[in-house]
């Protein structure tokens, strides 16, 4: 559903701009059609008339009668043209088009068989594209609007421009146009990518033009049509942007050259470990964080105020690529915790003004914080938790699921941090994180509690279930994303661990836990989910008192014997272990459910089993069956 129209233009509302938007509403199509022609000619050079129609809500109808089938031909090119005349006014006018949705319904237009209206259409679209306020981005980026130039043909032209272009002298600018339209093209698209050869030439060419043909092999090679093994990739394209982030280059071309970087070797612990290794990157990227300095070599005035006014984005893009440099090896990351200052810059991007720094300091954070090394180090030495704990009271959810990742690592049980947050009442905040409408939060929030859940001690258990509530522990255990579900049961397995608190639990929730085992095990799962909920079997089978739950309930007996010949060795053995523990001979009780297991059959299957192929499954049952014979 498309957000309201947000309107940021405010004049002075005439009654005369507000008879012409009336016009726009009367039921006699002719009537609607002449009023937008006069609306057409009483807009022309008159921007003060443009602002008072926006405010009076003309855009919204405008747009609407433009995508009726129902609107004649002529009305529908008129009202382009009415949208194309507002859009030549003040910027706050394009600013109120663009939140009105206008690009999508002008593209659309694009579609239909009439030049003349899709001429009105494209007029219209250039005006709102040359003003500075609209985001490029919305153009041809999302894989509809590529494929629709993909099937004309587009990727082909430009190809056969290229080989023109470069062939005879024509001005560097239009071969620089070119490119640009191919690198949007190729932005995680796979379709028909192949000629590097051309793209690849422009390498040797000036700066910005390199910068143009680095980020089309990158967005080439993420989209698979190039390999990252490529000499291409490796020899030219990784070299070129690690070249950009030097402080020789313009602040825009660093930034530009570091985020490209970024998202080059993302996926690739091959590439990022080339790129940590090149031309000292690790430690260039420290200058993007003393930029402009009070000894700054930058005499031009006007560019001194540019770039004090954008240092921020260099911030930004130092994050990024720290955080992918460090996504995967050990020694990169501990190489960026060593640059000077590091910890003490990302504290402070933490609660930078900034939401683009903000966030792009704690998917740094998180890149780190997969090291058990640095969590046990910097980290802990850092504090790092108190500014993390802070950005998740109120942020952004594109934030808050970095920093609740970043959690997650931190409540591990060797993090020294798991301790002070702990202590600072993050149980609540983890469990609203759960009610969240996002999955991959709700997801955080679990994962977080069932870190915080792992040999734990009693109080904090308790203090899990109270907070979250059964309520909502057995919404979650239905949540249709199989990650939540997944997280859910890791939490249920970590509660119900160690005899006490097994015993504990299942006192007081053992009916609904029991419940939920059940609708799990009958559903339609996968084979991991269906693991883990024989593992929370076999937890409760452990305990004392919890296991007369199970002993009582024949269907869930009936259950286990299923698994345990099922053709899956993992549920097979989860399945096993659950009866061992239910058998155990040094436990009161322990013959009577011997016997009833006997009864039920259970000894026939065991003894089968023992001479089962797989190892581990085998000496399992030999285990069990010994319980018998002891």
């Amino acid at each position: 559903m498309q957000g309201p129209c947000v309107l940021n233009t405010l004049s002075e509302v005439t009654a005369t701009s507000r008879h012409y938007v009336d016009r726009l509403f009367d039921p006699d199509p002719q009537k609607v059609l002449q009023g937008v022609i006069d609306m057409k000619n009483a807009v022309i050079g008159n921007n003060k008339q443009k602002a008072n129609l926006i405010v009076l809500g003309a855009v919204p109808r405008l747009l609407y009668l433009l995508q009726q089938s129902s609107s004649s031909l002529e009305l529908r090119t008129e009202c382009a043209v009415v949208l194309g005349s507002l859009a030549m006014g003040t910027e706050n006018n394009i600013k109120s088009l663009v939140d009105c949705h206008i690009i999508p319904a002008l593209l659309q237009g694009l579609l239909s068989p009439d030049l003349i209206f899709i001429e009105a259409c494209l007029r219209c679209l250039r005006t709102v594209f040359i003003s500075p306020v609209t985001p490029v981005q919305l153009l041809y980026t999302t894989p509809e609007h590529q494929t629709v130039l993909f099937n004309h043909g587009a990727i082909q032209n430009i190809d056969e421009v290229f080989h023109t272009l470069t062939s005879v002298c024509f001005p560097l600018q239009v071969r620089m146009q070119a490119l640009k339209c191919f690198s949007v093209l190729a932005y995680e698209n796979t379709q028909g990518l192949h000629d590097t050869v051309l793209v690849d030439g422009e390498l040797d060419q000036p700066v910005e033009m390199q910068l143009t043909a680095a980020k089309c092999l990158t967005y080439m090679c993420r989209a698979g049509a190039i390999r990252t093994d490529d000499s291409c990739i490796v020899l030219k394209t990784l070299p070129c942007l690690v070249r950009m982030c030097s402080k020789e280059h313009l602040l825009e071309e660093r930034v530009e050259g570091a985020e490209t970087l970024a998202y080059l070797m993302e996926p690739d612990v091959e590439l990022q470990r080339i790129a940590s290794t090149t031309d000292h990157l690790v430690a260039m990227l420290a200058d993007y964080f003393k930029y402009p300095s009070s000894v700054s070599a930058i005499t031009d005035i006007k560019r001194l105020d540019h770039d004090l006014k954008h240092a921020h984005e260099l911030r930004q893009a130092a994050f990024k690529l720290y955080a992918s440099l460090g996504s995967n090896d050990e020694d990169i990351r501990k190489k960026i915790t060593e640059t000077e200052n590091m910890m003490d810059r990302i504290v402070s991007g933490l609660s930078e003004s900034s939401i683009k720094v903000r966030l792009a300091a704690v998917r740094c954070l998180h890149s780190l914080s997969r090291s058990v090394q640095q969590l046990r180090t910097s980290f802990h030495d850092h504090a790092v938790w108190k500014p993390l704990m802070k950005l998740l009271q109120n942020a952004p959810d594109e934030v808050l699921v970095m920093a609740s990742s970043t959690l997650c690592n931190l409540l591990l049980e060797f993090s020294p941090s798991k301790e002070p947050i702990l202590e600072s009442g993050v149980i609540e905040l983890l469990c609203s994180l759960t009610q969240s409408d996002s999955s991959a939060l709700r997801v955080n929030g679990i994962w977080a509690l069932m870190n915080m859940a792992f040999q734990a001690d009693q109080k904090v258990k308790v203090e899990i279930v109270r907070c979250l509530g059964t309520e909502q522990l057995f919404r979650l255990l239905s949540d249709p994303d199989t990650n939540v579900l997944m997280k859910t049961l890791g939490l249920l397995r970590n509660l119900l661990s160690t005899r006490p608190h097994i015993d504990q639990i299942m006192s007081s929730h053992g009916k609904q836990i029991m419940q939920a085992v059940t609708l799990i095990l009958e559903a339609e799962h996968s084979i991991e989910v269906k693991e883990q909920t024989l593992c929370i079997l076999a937890n409760i089978a452990d305990g004392n008192t919890a296991k007369e739950l199970i002993m009582t309930n024949d269907d869930m007996l009936q259950k286990i014997k299923y698994y345990m010949g099922h053709s899956n060795v993992k549920l097979q053995l989860a399945a096993t272990f659950c009866i061992s523990n239910l058998i155990w001979n040094e436990e009161d009780g322990s013959q009577e459910r011997q016997d009833k297991l006997r009864e039920m059959g259970f000894v026939d299957v065991l003894h089968k089993l023992t001479q089962a192929s797989d190892p581990n499954l085998s000496d399992r049952a030999k285990t069990a069956m010994q319980q018998y014979l002891a």
